[in-house]
């Protein structure tokens, strides 16, 4: 893990330095706002990307019975919500600043809310629970189905309506619209910062629940 955590604090700082020292495109509306697509946007990839490696980790449990996996599926867990509640505050501050107001009522940040209020469910389901062995096989299964419920909410739902997220209800996205070479060189390095920072918090997560046992 020692070079994820070099490559993290490398990416991480050279994106906090460059996020705010680079120009960015003078878009309408947007202006200098649009430097918190260095953060906001790879907060929520990093959710998806943990998440994700949640419900492997869930699935690995159901076939193969070990209670680390387990472990792991609900660290997974625990980091990624952090990360997409970090997202969306994120993304509120940039609401006020482009849309006047903190929340609208927008599919994708309705989705959002949504598929966060179903993990949170999944951490009462496994407090719920006092038998370490059913609280592995229940929690995994209904990882498993929230992952599966939340990418419907976030990248299928909001495209079939019209919504204010570049991307989705007709609105064009940053890739072909205003992701420039000048936003490219701070916002890749930020999703694989963002990513390795998620993963390295996750493992000290697990080694500590790993010594505790």
């Amino acid at each position: 893990m020692k070079w994820i955590k070099i490559i993290c604090v490398f990416l991480l700082v050279y994106v906090t330095i460059a996020g705010f020292l680079f120009d960015v495109p003078a878009l309408p509306i947007l202006n200098e706002a649009i430097r918190v697509l260095f953060f906001h946007v790879p907060m929520w990839f990093t959710m998806i990307f943990l998440l994700f490696i949640s419900a492997i980790n869930s699935y690995y449990y159901i076939s193969k019975g070990r209670i680390n996996y387990d472990i792991k599926s609900n660290e997974y867990a625990n980091v990624g919500v952090f990360f997409g509640i970090l997202g969306i505050i994120s993304g509120m501050l940039w609401a006020k600043f482009t849309w006047g107001t903190y929340w609208t009522n927008d599919p994708k940040l309705n989705g959002s809310a949504l598929g966060l209020l179903i993990y949170f469910s999944y951490f009462v389901l496994r407090g719920s629970v006092k038998d370490e062995l059913k609280k592995a096989k229940i929690s995994s299964v209904y990882n498993i189905f929230a992952f599966a419920m939340l990418i419907p909410l976030i990248f299928i739902l909001p495209r079939m309506t019209d919504s204010l997220h570049p991307g989705n209800g007709g609105n064009p996205g940053f890739n072909v619209y205003d992701m420039n070479s000048q936003l490219r060189v701070v916002f890749y390095p930020s999703v694989i910062g963002f990513i390795l920072l998620g993963i390295w918090i996750t493992n000290i997560r697990v080694r500590i629940k790993f010594l505790n046992k």
